[in-house]
């Protein structure tokens, strides 16, 4: 099941674990460094372009980044 804390919790466990800042991943994906803190502390979710935007950066499934799936691998 979907949660947008669940969301923010794995965005920010990849970005960490790909040594990024939130302006990195913001930049990436096109949105402001307070978004993407926003995303991490489960205020807010983004786009379905900007979900696919973060997954092929960070080559993890959207299944993984939504809670969907325990599996992060990208196929």
């Amino acid at each position: 099941m979907f949660s947008k804390e669940q969301f923010g919790k794995r965005l920010l466990e990849i970005r960490k674990l790909n040594h990024e800042t939130q302006s990195d991943l913001g930049e990436a994906i096109g949105v402001a460094k307070s978004r993407v803190s926003e995303m991490e502390n489960g205020k807010q979710t983004t786009t379905a372009e900007k979900i696919a935007l973060i997954c092929e950066h960070y080559k993890v499934s959207s299944d993984y980044l939504l809670g969907l799936s325990d599996d992060p691998a990208f196929r």
